[in-house]
């Protein structure tokens, strides 16, 4: 078997496991990491999540969804021990790198990842694209049609080209306050 030899730093790691299975990897490398008494080698494991609201046929849902799905991040200094512990977990499929070498991420980068995982900053997904036809459900402009003329997913809102005066006039609505005709 291929073993790793990384050094002794302490660096993060991105585990690949099969999709779906990443919150099950995790407990179960927790467990296997008290088990063989790899606290001193293997700090933390991290599914990474953020909170998003999603909005479909005009029905807002807060969820939480995987930032990276099919990949649990793990703190450890690799060590041939602390590699084979990680590599033997069920449902992991590998490190990412090479195939017999970890390749560790980027301090700045698992530190963006940490805090948008963390932060409070809630994320929309809308249901919609542009040029759909939708109608207005609430508002001033309750049960007039129209196109999406552009989605905008930071912020919770949605342009929509109404027809007003003879001409089409961009209104822009709450993603919450329209639906598909």
């Amino acid at each position: 078997m291929a073993r790793q030899t990384h050094g002794s730093e302490r660096k993060w790691y991105a585990v690949h496991t099969y999709s779906g299975y990443e919150d099950a990897v995790a407990r179960n490398l927790k467990q296997r990491i008290d088990s063989f008494g790899m606290k001193e080698q293997i700090f933390q494991v991290v599914v990474p999540i953020e909170k998003k609201i999603k909005i479909k046929n005009g029905r807002k849902t807060e969820i939480k969804e995987k930032i990276f799905p099919g990949y649990v991040l793990v703190d450890m200094i690799a060590t041939d021990d602390a590699w084979s512990v990680v590599r033997n977990t069920p449902q992991v499929t590998g490190f990412v790198g090479t195939a017999n070498q970890a390749v560790p991420l980027e301090q700045t980068e698992v530190d963006k990842i940490l805090k948008r995982a963390g932060g409070d900053t809630v994320r929309h997904s809308i249901d919609l694209a542009a040029g759909e036809a939708v109608i207005i459900i609430d508002g001033p402009f309750k049960d007039l049609e129209g196109k999406v003329g552009e989605v905008d997913e930071e912020r919770g809102k949605v342009k929509v080209m109404v027809p007003m005066f003879g001409r089409e006039t961009p209104v822009e609505l709450e993603a919450d306050q329209v639906q598909r005709v």
